[in-house]
């Protein structure tokens, strides 16, 4: 595309489009009209020109010219309830659900992993010499030892913001880190599974599996759960870039971008409910039967929650984006 006869053909509706928003009065019906026609044409010019031949400052006259036309067409609106109702009931909950096929995969392997490196410390005793002497390893193994008053070392509510706080970074981690091609979020997968695994078959070969278990599995279902949602999100981001299907790569992103960031928002409520789980439950008196049926609980309530509303919602065309109004627009492509 030739760019100064593009413009130079242009040129004109682009000014009158910011002689009619720079009216201090209300527009004419036939104004109005044309504002609409102007604004959708050059909201095209701009796609156009951001495909075939991208100039700064071009782009963005046009860009700022478009979105002051859009606020002017759509009216100003403003975020309230109903968008925090929409998130909650559908948005976040639908995003998860697409998701499905990324973070189920991901689970399902990063528990094998885990597994797997339990049963060889457990089985290994040279494993378990390389990662303490033996009296520290008892020492975190006995009864009463550091993997049980770990939960209880700290008042409740700090833990519990604490380790609130430290599970939203790493899944926010996981959610951001996706967009270099998903790599980091390998890392910090195996990270949590190797800490995960060295629990686990320590307390293991100490004969105290049963205890390890009624620790982690009140609040780490949950947990988990988010962190391979956040996990499973960030990989499919990493894979946008590298096949954004039959859109243009910037708007994959741009798409796949925002409902990672709703993402982020949703799995930090999921966390705060494992978080208060790990603080007030995992430490407490009740029995360990007790301890894990609440862990169950709140671990089948997230997946009836996704499963129900967000099945609902994707298949109702929910993707977990923005809503239509708020995005920026596109040239439309072939599929």
């Amino acid at each position: 595309m030739d760019l100064d006869v593009f413009v130079t053909a242009h040129r004109a509706e682009w000014d009158r489009l910011e002689q009619l928003l720079g009216r201090g009065r209300r527009l004419t019906g036939a104004e109005a009209d044309e504002l609409v026609a102007l604004y959708q044409r050059a909201a095209t010019h701009l796609s156009l020109i951001q495909s075939s031949a991208p100039d700064p400052l071009l782009t963005g006259r046009l860009t700022q010219l478009v979105a002051r036309a859009r606020a002017t067409v759509t009216g100003a609106r403003r975020a309230g309830w109903r968008d925090v109702a929409r998130f909650f009931t559908a948005g976040f909950p639908a995003a998860v659900y697409r998701s499905r096929r990324w973070w189920i995969p991901t689970a399902l392997l990063s528990v094998a992993v885990g597994v797997l490196i339990g049963w060889w410390i457990a089985a290994h005793p040279e494993v378990q010499a390389a990662i303490g002497a033996p009296e520290e390893i008892r020492e975190m193994t006995r009864p009463g030892g550091q993997y049980e008053t770990y939960y209880s070392s700290h008042p409740a509510t700090s833990f519990a913001a604490q380790v609130w706080t430290n599970n939203a970074r790493a899944a926010a981690m996981c959610l951001v880190l996706g967009a270099f091609l998903g790599i980091p979020v390998i890392w910090v997968l195996f990270t949590n599974m190797l800490n995960l695994g060295a629990g686990l078959g320590l307390m293991a070969a100490a004969g105290r599996l049963d205890t390890f278990l009624g620790l982690i599995l009140p609040h780490g279902l949950l947990e988990l759960t988010a962190v391979f949602v956040a996990a499973g999100t960030g990989l499919r981001l990493g894979w946008t870039v590298i096949d954004p299907g039959p859109r243009s790569r910037r708007e994959a992103l741009a798409e796949q971008g925002r409902a990672a960031l709703g993402m982020a928002v949703g799995l930090a409520v999921v966390l705060f409910v494992s978080g208060v789980i790990e603080g007030f439950v995992t430490p407490s008196g009740l029995p360990t039967w007790a301890r894990i049926a609440i862990g169950v609980l709140a671990e089948a309530a997230f997946l009836v929650y996704v499963y129900v509303l967000g099945g609902r919602a994707a298949r109702a065309g929910e993707v977990g984006d923005v809503e239509a109004a708020d995005r920026s627009d596109v040239q439309p492509t072939a599929a």
